[in-house]
């Protein structure tokens, strides 16, 4: 097992020492498309008492996987496919099959698709062949006419009928879409009819992802969290994150467009201009600090810690995760959705259960950028 599968299975539960002699001749997938899905779980479910499989085990999982699929071709959110699920537990998801809880929301539905391709290509059982279909065919069904893709399809309620960029929904649907275009070993099972729709809607949302970067004052700068489907304009999630640019996810924005091989001249100015605004809007002489705090269960987590902002004139820059569409500075709200001034005004169940602020475009700054722009420099396209 690679030391990176062996870590990722210490950090999301401990595999079942029952099961560890089957499957054994199968390759371990990589499971770190699940991370975000795990931690929810792990998060609202921290008493589980189920053991988990092994990454080898890659049948079981994938049976997992197979199991909490819907009719739609979607999957719920927040599923732990490396739960060893009691009977009672399989006979619900059955009892579930037909339910529209299905979303992108956490980073859902790509990993599985491309996780059942892979046991297909191990195994050659036709079932997971199916369900990746059935699973593509569910992203073609969520598309917007205008390439979009929203939190929560096939649900409009509250913010779910808004086209994401939060946790990576336009960039990670869209960044799968691109490796079947490209023709993925991993998908050379996919009818051509199929691959040729889906390339058509990798075309169309990618055009609308480029279509969504945010301009202030003539200049374009990064993406909003979510935006209205109709009209584009940046729109409210919940009620803690306000319309505003976002720069974790713009991050992830910037790293799947720096992924197309080909990019175009249009592309190339979305990805210049948003790493201008990374390096313009770097914040110094603060830092992030995690302070030891009397443990606290909320709903959705466990808090054995608090977090506080400290002046160092020493710290490496740091971005806040939101900033105002207009002044372009950072914005923080608590879950009233009122505007605050500072990280300890909000709650301290936000303060440890949202990253507020952070260091993400740091390592594009450091070496991928560069990376990207020698890679492309021998077009001559490159302009910074």
């Amino acid at each position: 097992m690679a030391i990176k599968q062996l870590a990722l299975a210490v950090t999301i539960g401990f595999a079942c020492s029952a099961c560890q002699t089957s499957e054994s001749h199968y390759q371990a997938i990589e499971m770190a498309g699940f991370s975000d899905v795990i931690k929810h779980w792990n998060d609202q479910n921290h008493r589980d008492p189920q053991p988990r499989y092994a990454l080898h085990q890659i049948r079981l999982i994938a049976d997992n996987i197979v199991r909490y699929q819907r009719a739609n071709g979607g999957w719920p959110e927040n599923i732990n496919p490396l739960r060893i699920m009691s009977e009672q537990e399989i006979a619900r998801q059955a009892a579930l099959y037909s339910a529209t809880d299905t979303g992108f929301d956490n980073r859902n539905v790509y990993p599985q698709i491309r996780y059942l391709a892979e046991a297909y290509q191990q195994t050659g059982d036709e079932k997971y062949q199916q369900a990746v279909i059935r699973g593509l065919r569910f992203i073609l069904s969520a598309q917007l006419a205008n390439g979009g893709f929203t939190h929560s399809p096939p649900s409009t309620e509250r913010y779910y009928g808004h086209i994401t960029i939060m946790d990576d929904v336009m960039a990670g649907v869209l960044g799968l879409l691109q490796e079947i275009k490209l023709g993925s070993q991993r998908f050379d099972f996919l009818p051509a009819d199929l691959v040729h729709q889906l390339s058509e809607a990798h075309g169309r949302g990618d055009t609308l992802l480029l279509d969504l970067q945010v301009k202030t004052d003539g200049e374009l700068t990064i993406w909003a969290g979510q935006y209205d489907a109709n009209s584009l304009l940046p729109a409210q999630g919940r009620a803690f994150e306000l319309a505003s640019l976002v720069s974790r996810e713009s991050v992830d924005v910037v790293r799947y467009l720096m992924s197309d091989p080909t990019p175009s001249a249009r592309k190339r100015q979305a990805i210049h201009s948003a790493m201008a605004w990374f390096k313009n809007n770097a914040l110094t002489g603060i830092d992030m600090m995690q302070v030891e705090a009397e443990p606290v269960r909320y709903k959705y987590h466990t808090s054995t810690w608090d977090r506080v902002i400290v002046a160092n004139v020493d710290s490496p820059p740091i971005w806040a995760r939101f900033y105002d569409l207009t002044t372009q500075q950072p914005l923080l709200a608590n879950r009233q959705g009122q505007r605050v001034d500072s990280l300890a005004q909000i709650s301290r169940e936000r303060r440890t259960g949202y990253d507020w602020y952070g260091r993400w475009p740091a390592p594009l700054l450091a070496d991928e950028y560069k990376a990207w722009q020698q890679k492309h420099a021998a077009d001559g396209t490159n302009t910074q």
